[in-house]
């Protein structure tokens, strides 16, 4: 299971296992990381697990479908970096991955 780090937006670190085939979304929620909720359950319904990718990890993940860009459109403060972390799955070469939390879910 590659860890994966959640940064707050205080800056605080957490780190959390998460399963490969999960996702990013799912391993804050079953870690009790605060900063992403998940109301949809990861549906894509809802970007209340906006995060933004950490610049190191970008290539580590394929493109934002048309849905996810949608729904990133109604975050507050959207970056050029931002995801929803429930279509973020983990895979195994993403030990130490980074996302970082939006002040904004808190």
């Amino acid at each position: 299971m590659p860890l994966i780090n959640y940064i707050d937006a205080q800056g605080n670190k957490f780190e959390a296992d998460v399963a490969v085939g999960e996702n990013i979304m799912q391993g804050a929620v079953d870690n009790m990381i605060d900063g992403i909720l998940g109301e949809c359950g990861g549906a894509c319904a809802c970007a209340t697990c906006h995060c933004y990718i950490d610049d190191a990890f970008i290539s580590k993940v394929p493109e934002a479908d048309a849905a996810e860009k949608d729904l990133l459109t109604a975050v507050v403060d959207p970056k050029e970096n931002s995801r929803l972390s429930c279509q973020i799955e983990v895979t195994a070469d993403m030990e130490g991955f980074t996302v970082h939390l939006p002040e904004s879910q808190y």
